[in-house]
């Protein structure tokens, strides 16, 4: 008896102790908004609340009928509980908006379609799908070269940042031609335009977003919907980063070339980085040579020694929002 009393007491003083140097593994006992005096873990999840309406691109959806909710609900929930890879977007989008963002403009797309990009890629520039598309737009080889992007073994333009944003704004324009609203164009891109006016035609609706479509692409609107809404606004959704946290545009220069590189290897260390080094900066360079026998004219990135460290006290968030002071 004496033991058990002895081993009841020691239990109860190490409880005691973790308790006071680690309280987060215990609940409140206050019961506040967050925490429920019925809740028998240490911590609490809820939802985040679904807006009335989003809007994408200039159009409102209103997001009060029970499908559209629902829908939304359920996108929202993925961002704001996929920990990992939502602050890996963020991260990366200070990256690569900077660069997207012109282009969309230059063409007349909506801003609204960088998320597009997001929920395509996860801002990787070298996502590869099974199906075998490829780059951060996710053009197969076929869209990729009608788009005017070079693809063969050798280059790959699919993987060009510049150059596959630009063809997705060629697609998104035309997609746009022919449906005249732009959530349809983002249904489109994900299942292809013939598949979308074919079941326009046969529901008699007049946008996609009231499809009865293959799960995919009947969450992919919601995807770039709730991509949006977390990103514009991630601490709304638990999301605490720090600025020298982002990952920062890297600076480089530009070097045209108008004939082939037998070896890469030996071009990036004549130009002061290593093979790897010239590989990131360039994804679509796709082989060990450039072989360019049409002679045409290639602009390589050159990434700057001075930038190729991170310096905490110059990384500037590209929205202020991404960020805690």
């Amino acid at each position: 008896m004496k033991k058990n009393k002895t081993h009841i007491l020691i239990t109860l003083l190490i409880a005691v102790i973790i308790g006071a140097t680690t309280p987060f593994l215990f609940s409140n006992t206050e019961v506040d908004e967050n925490h429920s005096a019925k809740s028998q873990v240490p911590y609490c999840v809820s939802p985040p609340i679904v807006p009335q309406e989003a809007t994408f691109a200039g159009q409102k959806v209103d997001l009060e009928r029970y499908d559209l909710r629902e829908r939304m609900d359920r996108e929202m929930m993925a961002f704001t509980y996929m920990h990992s890879t939502t602050m890996l977007l963020v991260k990366r989008a200070n990256r690569f908006f900077p660069v997207v963002e012109p282009i969309l403009k230059e063409n007349n797309i909506p801003d609204d379609f960088k998320y597009l990009m997001v929920i395509e890629s996860n801002l990787n520039t070298l996502a590869r799908s099974h199906a075998g598309a490829a780059g951060l737009w996710q053009f197969m080889q076929a869209t990729g070269r009608e788009k005017g992007l070079e693809v063969n073994n050798n280059i790959d333009e699919r993987y060009h940042v510049e150059k596959s944003t630009r063809a997705a704004c060629k697609y998104l324009k035309e997609s746009y031609n022919r449906y005249g609203d732009w959530l349809t164009v983002a249904a489109a891109y994900n299942a292809g335009n013939g598949r979308i006016s074919g079941e326009l035609n046969k529901q008699l609706a007049t946008r996609a977003v009231d499809l009865w479509l293959v799960e995919e692409t009947s969450r992919y609107m919601f995807r770039i919907m709730a991509a949006k809404l977390v990103l514009q606004d991630p601490q709304a959704y638990g999301f605490l980063i720090k600025k020298e946290q982002l990952y920062p545009p890297l600076p480089y220069k530009e070097l045209k070339v108008t004939t082939g590189i037998d070896d890469l290897a030996k071009f990036a260390k004549e130009n002061g980085v290593s093979y790897a080094q010239l590989k990131d900066a360039n994804p679509w360079l796709r082989s060990t040579s450039l072989e360019n026998k049409s002679g045409r004219t290639y602009t390589l990135k050159i990434l700057d020694q001075d930038g190729m460290n991170y310096n905490p006290k110059k990384i500037n968030p590209h929205y202020k929002k991404w960020v805690i002071d």
